[in-house]
């Protein structure tokens, strides 16, 4: 059976109707903050403690859009007729943001947990040379970070804390051994 002419029209027309009694649903964003799911993707904080210059990600990002400058420090010997050693020290880490696809594969590969990602996404400017983040600026991000998901409370317990409690346990065992031999 052919289609009568004109129902695509009309078909069309009953939609554009339904739609314009409907109440609108735009949130209307600057005076109304939108509600961002937890963990959402905005902008790459820096916990710049836990940076060891290690580059990895630096090396592992797709389109080159971190800076990493460091020099190295020599840090006396612990103990006496121990040697010295030397260890890098952060001089600059910048995210260029307008190369950046927020991938995460950054974050991803931080063996030191030293890059998160941060829910905020305000941060547009007029010039996109100033879209290139320093450390500074990437620290104050840090601060918007939310704190990780609980631990399933039927999960078992990670090897390295296993590990440490029974090490405790161990050395306390042994401190209280003496005590009581005293007594």
């Amino acid at each position: 059976m052919a289609p009568i002419p004109g129902s695509g029209l009309a078909k069309g027309l009953a939609v554009t109707l339904r739609t314009m009694t409907k109440k609108s649903v735009t949130a209307q964003y600057p005076d109304a903050q939108p509600d961002l799911p937890p963990r959402s993707r905005g902008v790459i904080g820096l916990f710049e403690e836990n940076c060891t210059v290690c580059m990895l990600c630096a090396r592992e990002c797709p389109d080159w859009c971190i800076y990493i400058d460091s020099h190295k420090e020599t840090v006396p010997a612990a103990t006496p007729g121990g040697r010295e050693r030397s260890r890098n020290v952060l001089d600059r880490f910048a995210i260029d943001f307008s190369l950046c696809m927020y991938c995460g594969i950054c974050i991803e590969v931080c063996p030191f947990d030293a890059l998160f990602w941060s829910p905020e996404f305000e941060y547009a400017e007029t010039d996109i040379r100033d879209l290139t983040h320093e450390r500074d600026k990437l620290r104050e991000w840090m601060w918007t970070v939310p704190a990780p998901p609980a631990l399933d409370p039927g999960a078992e317990e990670p090897k390295e804390l296993a590990a440490a409690r029974k090490a405790a346990e161990k050395l306390a065992a042994a401190q209280a051994e003496p005590q009581e031999g005293e007594s």
